[in-house]
């Protein structure tokens, strides 16, 4: 029983192994291993065997194949990557997105299937590109003279751009396109540059160079700019199908869904009507109507919420808010540490307050004009003040519009006011409280002026490390320094210039040469040698750093070395 055990045993085992050979693929390849890749596995195949399969050949392998089937999400996650590997160092694998393919066509790691998208590829994006370019063209550099059609009377101006000229060019100039494409497409062979191994290579060159990561270089920017073409030649097409125009004039797009929210409130210049996430797309006035009014209410507690914050650090309400408590106002931090502060039954109060004003109060819309509830100018209404409101229709509309525009700016702004405090325990945001900041690090270096203080909107110094803000100051100090005697360089030729001559070999003088760029063209070669030279020769010998400090090359004040440096440390940081 023992021995018929360790028999099944080791056939389960074996044929695990076998089994899971099957799934898993093979290690990945050199880089110029992949082209031959598709014929490795055709020859890896196995050939048709006509030899009968035992019965103990089948169980093993029935065996083997339940073992493996346990672990194959394990074994096919392995084989996706080992298959995505063989192509990551193909053209068009470029920073910072790497190897993308969110569809999983390159899964299976099949080469030749690869080839044929990256021919089709290189195809589109050709194709793309020129279309991109037809669009573009007659619209600045005009159109070819003469006809188009001369028996039909149709000139190459009477073709209009874009998506209009599909129904104008004749039936015979649709032909000669079709036919010259065909030609293009078989004259060397239909697939031939897939079967040489080279997608979109049919002999003829135009980006090409000696050098191979040049040619790299080129190839990789002919795929980039193709697929960013066949992205624009489609957009190209969405706002011609949609305006008539090739450029997509929006004052053509009369049948837009937009359209009927373009004249209501809150649509104002710069931006006019600005819906990016296409939340109104649809055409419904009943959305539109909800949400405007929900972006109304928002943007008033928003402007309570930013007058809350204010308000509290010039002036409190005297006596207790909770006698019970022995609670005063005064005793009630301003900010989100107020939360804390602010008694149960406070809070109760608050939310029944705001509860009755949105379902008893505030209930009913005025001719049904989203956030009008009738409470007239500034709401006084509602506190028994009484008015006619705004009866101009003008000072009305641009009234409404201030509001929604200070309502959207109020919700930006107490949203800040919530990170400030969050970050820093205060509502105004103090500094001096955000000691976790890695930015402390930097903060008492030189460059730290009032009124920004520390600026860094990049965050390029967020990770606080000490190196490589040494670094990129010293290269701020010295394309400072460059710039200084550029622009003074720029200004003193204006007054004066040195006598003599520049080159005496090709009589040249100082005076002959222009101010400004158009300097560049006139100085000789040999100039630009002594100047390169130099700045090299300062660069590498001359400007040694001294100490730990960037930009300090001991060469004393004005870098006169002669003059010494400046004695005093608050005369010399300043």
């Amino acid at each position: 029983m023992a021995s018929k055990k360790c028999t099944v045993g080791t056939a389960v085992g074996l044929a695990s192994v076998v089994a899971g050979s099957a799934f898993i693929a093979g290690t990945s390849q050199p880089k110029g291993a992949l082209r031959a890749t598709s014929q490795a596995q055709q020859q890896a195949r196995p050939a048709p065997s006509s030899a009968p399969i035992s019965a103990a050949s089948a169980v093993a392998i029935s065996a083997g194949a339940v073992y493996a089937a346990k672990s194959s999400r394990k074994v096919a996650a392995k084989a996706q990557v080992t298959a995505r590997r063989a192509f990551e160092s193909e053209l068009g694998v470029q920073a910072p997105v790497g190897f993308w393919d969110p569809l999983g066509l390159a899964r299976d790691g099949d080469v030749e299937a690869f080839q044929r998208r990256r021919s089709v590829e290189l195809k589109h994006g050709r194709i793309a590109m020129l279309a991109t370019m037809g669009y573009i063209t007659p619209e600045i550099a005009g159109k070819w003279p003469g006809y188009l059609d001369p028996a039909g009377g149709l000139k190459f101006s009477d073709i209009p751009n874009g998506l209009a000229a599909i129904s104008k060019v004749p039936a015979g100039g649709w032909t000669q396109i079709l036919l010259w494409m065909a030609w293009c497409e078989v004259s060397r062979g239909a697939g031939s540059d897939i079967a040489s191994g080279r997608p979109g290579d049919f002999g003829w060159y135009v980006l090409t160079a000696a050098d191979p990561e040049e040619k790299k270089k080129k190839l990789n920017a002919e795929l980039a700019n193709g697929r960013l073409a066949m992205m624009a030649i489609i957009g190209m097409f969405y706002q011609d199908g949609l305006t008539g125009s090739a450029w997509g004039d929006w004052a053509n797009y009369t049948e837009s869904p937009l359209r009927a929210f373009e004249d209501e409130t809150g649509v104002q210049p710069p931006v006019g009507y600005w819906d990016p996430l296409g939340l109104a797309s649809s055409g419904n006035m009943a959305d539109f109507n909800r949400r405007r009014e929900v972006e109304i209410k928002h943007g008033r507690v928003a402007m309570f919420a930013t007058i809350g914050y204010i308000l509290p650090e010039y002036w409190r309400f005297p006596g207790y808010l909770s006698k019970y408590l022995d609670i005063k106002f005064a005793d009630v931090p301003n900010g989100l540490s107020a939360f804390s502060k602010v008694p149960a039954f406070g809070w109760l109060q608050i939310v029944g307050f705001a509860g009755i004003v949105e379902v008893n109060i505030y209930n009913e819309q005025v001719n049904n004009e989203p956030g009008n509830y009738g409470a007239g100018f500034l709401g006084l209404r509602s506190i028994g003040i009484m008015n006619t409101g705004i009866t101009d229709p003008e000072a009305r509309k641009k009234k409404l519009n201030a509001e929604l525009a200070n309502g959207r700016l109020a919700m930006f702004a107490i949203i800040g006011m919530f990170f400030q405090d969050g970050l820093t325990g205060s509502a105004w945001g103090d500094w001096s409280l955000y000691t976790a900041s890695p930015l402390r690090a930097f903060e008492g270096e030189l460059g730290v002026q009032a009124p920004v203080g520390f600026w860094d909107p990049l965050g390029l110094s967020a990770d606080g490390d000490a190196a490589v803000f040494a670094r990129r100051r010293e290269v701020e100090l010295k394309h400072g320094r460059i710039s200084m005697f550029a622009t003074i360089g720029y200004i003193v030729p204006e007054y004066f210039r040195w006598p003599g001559e520049l080159s005496p070999k090709l009589g040249l003088k100082f005076t002959d040469i222009p101010n400004g760029l158009a300097a560049l063209t006139k100085v000789p070669g040999q100039g630009w040698g002594q100047i390169v030279a130099f700045l090299g020769t300062y660069e590498l010998f001359i400007n040694k750093p001294v100490g730990e400090e960037p930009g300090n090359y001991g060469k004393g004040n004005l870098g006169l070395g002669f003059l010494g440096p400046v004695a005093d440390p608050e005369a010399r940081k300043k």
